[in-house]
């Protein structure tokens, strides 16, 4: 039998890559296949939580006994997302939200042209950043290369509980894989590097270090 150790919480998930309009047809996208996001929502609907999955667009059918709103652009996942956390315990943001999105997406399809086609890109909101609730939260970083050094530093600017920290060079692990191979880092400096396992088993511990910050 499952343990409900959070039965009575409410804990915001994010999920899926955010797609940033260049014109009504095109977009900017990310790789990210939301498994990780949905893996995290149901292990917390599973241990007692009233779970809240703000999504990108994804191939995965929307999971059962969630609360579930679709959104498209970083933007949009801001929105939601301070409007959810309102009344959340915990954000755990394992969604890809674009870094940079087109300073002036057409408001028509824009026409293949000779020679080359110069997009400007502004800085996107930052999602962790901005919800300001006394909530824990959660970041996830994908990383190529520095992964702890980056991570602690997106942790600090951030101001997070905890981040989860995969490289996604590794084979078999992150994106549209089944399994994840990750690496905790925490707010007091420690790092809890965890070996392969399945995106649930991920979820699952996740979870379980986010109740110990709760108390």
């Amino acid at each position: 039998m499952a343990k409900m150790d959070f039965k009575g919480k409410t804990i915001v998930v994010s999920a899926g890559g955010t797609r940033e309009a260049i014109d009504p047809v095109r977009h900017i996208g990310n790789r990210s296949s939301g498994k990780m996001g949905h893996a995290v929502a149901e292990a917390a609907r599973d241990r007692g939580a009233k779970v809240l999955l703000i999504t990108a667009p994804t191939a995965l059918p929307d999971p059962d006994g969630i609360d579930v709103t679709h959104v498209e652009s970083v933007f949009e996942m801001r929105d939601e997302a301070i409007m959810a956390c309102r009344r959340a315990d915990a954000l755990i943001m394992s969604a890809a939200p674009a870094d940079f999105v087109p300073k002036n997406p057409s408001r028509q399809k824009i026409k293949k042209i000779q020679g080359s086609l110069t997009l400007e890109l502004v800085k996107a909101p930052d999602i962790l950043t901005e919800v300001k609730d006394d909530i824990i939260k959660v970041g996830f970083s994908a990383e190529t290369e520095n992964l702890i050094e980056n991570t602690k530093e997106k942790l600090r600017d951030k101001d997070c509980d905890l981040f989860v920290a995969n490289d996604v060079t590794i084979a078999g692990s992150g994106f549209y894989a089944d399994n994840n191979k990750v690496t905790l880092v925490y707010k007091d400096g420690n790092v809890e590097d965890l070996p392969m396992m399945s995106k649930r088993e991920v979820a699952e511990i996740v979870l379980d270090r986010v109740r110990e910050l709760m108390g």
